[in-house]
């Protein structure tokens, strides 16, 4: 983590913790955000698609950032600024901005299959909130990819300054690196991490490090730091839970994890639906086999 690039390291996209009658445990999430950073983690996005964003009232997404800028403080948090409209994105940029956050996420526009032209659009507005903005390239999600041409430009234009990568394709962060060599390149799915680190990722946001935040830390740090037999190891037995991370149902899987090793995953808003029966034993079964293994 560095001052000027608060994006570097570990930034999980931190799940919410839910109570049975389906409001936000403020206090839990507090100490979820503390015990990540405890636990070899360098901050957290609040407010991504993992934290169930989509199905938060404004008054709970703007108690979310500023409980976790409260917990382990601004520089560390990096929320999610995802709306359907460029000025609404912008506002909360501006919220994560007066809380003292130190730079945000932002999908490009997502209500509808957008062109190149409201793609740089929508990065120049919310980029007026004065914080650096980090796109999130999620074509399968939005329909809008974020190719490494489209991204070069957006960086060119000082639009965004790095890019959380999700769709799979390895290839792009080396297109990307001969683009756009100052851009950072960001790990955003947890079943592509040692390719992309070999890759050149500057950090990675991430999903598992919810539940298994130490043995994630000392995958990565294995990965970037070139020592291949420990990070193919750690990767091997952890690869099981990480390609969830890359399913419908992430957000079930994830905290179905964090309740088996003793934190609190809970449930989830609707739409989403608790996992099928088959579903929650793969998970169960490649969690226990992870604590069994002393990853957790």
């Amino acid at each position: 983590m560095t001052d000027h690039r608060p994006w570097r390291g570990i930034l999980v996209a931190t799940a919410l913790p839910l109570t049975d009658d389906l409001s936000v445990d403020y206090d839990k999430y507090a100490e979820h955000c503390a015990w990540l950073v405890d636990n070899g983690c360098d901050g957290v996005v609040p407010n991504g698609s993992l934290g169930e964003y989509q199905v938060l009232t404004p008054e709970e997404r703007a108690r979310v950032v500023q409980t976790a800028v409260a917990a382990i403080g601004g520089a560390r948090v990096m929320p999610g600024v995802a709306a359907y409209g460029s000025a609404e994105s912008r506002r909360w940029a501006e919220q994560a901005r007066d809380a003292g956050c130190a730079s945000v996420m932002l999908l490009p526009p997502n209500a509808y299959r957008a062109d190149e032209r409201s793609v740089l659009a929508h990065y120049a507005e919310v980029a007026k909130a004065g914080l650096p903005v980090v796109a999130y390239n999620n074509p399968i999600d939005t329909k809008v990819d974020l190719v490494p041409e489209l991204l070069a430009k957006l960086h060119g234009e000082g639009h965004i300054h790095a890019v959380k990568e999700f769709s799979g394709d390895v290839r792009r962060a080396y297109r990307l690196a001969e683009l756009a060599p100052e851009l950072d390149l960001l790990i955003g799915a947890d079943d592509v991490l040692l390719e992309l680190a070999i890759a050149g990722a500057k950090g990675w946001v991430a999903g598992y490090p919810n539940a298994l935040p130490a043995a994630s830390s000392a995958l990565y740090h294995a990965a970037v730091d070139g020592d291949l037999a420990t990070a193919k190891k750690l990767y091997e037995q952890l690869h099981p839970l990480l390609r969830w991370d890359s399913q419908v149902e992430f957000v079930q899987a994830i905290k179905l994890s964090m309740d088996i090793v003793g934190r609190h995953g809970g449930p989830v808003r609707p739409p989403r639906v608790p996992l099928l029966p088959e579903q929650e034993a793969a998970v169960r079964t490649a969690t226990e086999r992870a604590v069994a293994a002393g990853l957790a």
